[in-house]
């Protein structure tokens, strides 16, 4: 997907002046409330109608003010799922899959809905009232909806939300699914670093009505790592855990995390703070974290005046956050040897 944008478009005393170009299948935009991101993709969507400029979806133009172009929504084939579901609460869970289904055009209907309904889960809901789901629930159907109306993009407008952690990073991994599974393309807007780094590959960054720059969710969370009260946070991806004394042992690298809080069945997601990891230039001889890992420094970046140390361990990576002045001390370069302490009540299971 390439999408080109320039526009501006007034809304009171707040002016949209937006120009950017992005390719990729998995596009963030990221940004405060209030920065314009929902105003930036309703134009594109055609939901509202820029004051001047253009847009272009794969060399198609969707809007253009000096040529006199606005395709309707319809024409777009963009299907939005917003922040809460909007399910039609007068059908069931069926009839709201089955509503873009049945007026997309049949040369365009290339997903069937059995196969939607089983990527999503949806099976066991098929006989319900919208009016008897959980807040996830109506989000699986709400995506299963948009996904069913064959659309060559997909616009995810803050879908989580609305919801609690729990229920976030459960839904995370159907999102992605169907992108992958399905080859669409799509458009995810979030105000959560977290969220990015787990949706999107490349992220269209706005900020006062203006696009600020195209990044990647590692760049921004780099970039951000000092400003941040939590620092950079590392997102890692653990399988099945072996319990022993009521820890949980997972598997990374060349060691074995130790972890207070996890599962022995399928896979966790778990975050772990920059600032959650103590560096030492030699094995300690007796630290009370549960984890001491020996590591190689892949490589080194600024944040702010703080130090973001990139460990690596047999293709893992971690990063972890230290001032200058202790960098210098230690001797700390890309290629060292270090060896990191982590608590075992350090990481923070997601899922």
């Amino acid at each position: 997907m390439k999408l080109q944008i320039n526009i501006g478009k007034r809304l009171g005393s707040f002016s949209l002046n937006m120009e950017a170009t992005v390719s990729g299948e998995r596009i963030g935009i990221f940004g405060a409330s209030g920065s314009g991101k929902t105003t930036l993709v309703h134009a594109i969507s055609g939901l509202t109608a820029p004051d001047s400029g253009e847009i272009t979806l794969d060399g198609a133009c969707l809007f253009s003010s000096r040529k006199g172009v606005n395709l309707a929504p319809e024409k777009r084939r963009i299907a939005i799922v917003f922040q809460h579901a909007r399910l039609f609460p007068h059908l069931g869970v069926k009839a709201n899959l089955l509503f873009g289904y049945r007026r997309c055009r049949p040369e365009h209907r290339k997903i069937r809905p059995e196969s939607i309904i089983k990527v999503l889960n949806l099976e066991h809901l098929q006989g319900r009232g919208v009016g008897n789901l959980s807040g996830g629930e109506k989000q699986r159907v709400a995506l299963g909806r948009a996904v069913l109306a064959n659309p060559r993009l997909l616009v995810m407008d803050e879908p989580l939300s609305a919801l609690d952690d729990s229920l976030r990073f459960q839904i995370i991994p159907y999102l992605r699914s169907v992108s992958e599974k399905f080859g669409i393309p799509y458009l995810f807007i979030s105000h959560s670093l977290t969220e990015m780094q787990l949706m999107a590959d490349n992220v269209l960054v706005v900020a006062d009505g203006n696009i600020t720059g195209v990044s990647t969710p590692d760049e921004l969370a780099r970039t951000g790592m000092a400003r941040s009260p939590r620092g950079y946070l590392n997102l890692l991806r653990l399988g099945s855990a072996i319990s022993h004394d009521g820890l949980f042992h997972y598997p990374w690298g060349d060691g074995t995390f130790i972890v207070s809080d996890g599962r022995t069945n399928g896979d966790s997601l778990f975050e772990l703070s920059s600032r959650d990891i103590i560096l030492f230039k030699k094995h300690p001889e007796a630290v009370s974290a549960r984890n001491m890992l020996e590591c190689r420094v892949a490589e080194m970046f600024d944040s702010d005046g703080r130090k973001g140390v990139v460990l690596e361990s047999r293709g893992q990576r971690l990063v972890a956050e230290i001032v200058h002045s202790a960098a210098v001390e230690l001797g700390i370069n890309p290629g060292s040897t270090v060896f990191a302490a982590i608590k075992a009540s350090a990481f923070r299971r997601l899922d």
